[in-house]
């Protein structure tokens, strides 16, 4: 596992063509009418990657709150 860690840090600026399976037409439009055309001038790639970097840093911050607490329980 650390092997593949190290190898994703080094490899920053590695692009992946990403495809999405069983996604509703609709869910897709939806997001591009209210948050891509808006936004983000119609630049759907721009969009998804904001959008899974904020996911990660909301991850990482709930992860840090919920550590925090079970931390402060045990004392």
């Amino acid at each position: 596992m650390k092997k593949k860690i190290a190898a994703l840090t080094i490899e920053n600026d590695l692009l992946v063509d990403l495809t999405f399976h069983n996604v509703p037409a609709s869910l897709l439009s939806e997001f591009a009418r209210k948050i891509v055309s808006p936004y983000y001038r119609g630049n759907l790639n721009a969009a998804m990657q904001d959008l899974l970097s904020k996911a990660l840093k909301e991850e990482d911050f709930v992860l840090s709150r919920v550590t925090h607490v079970r931390n402060f329980a045990e004392v």
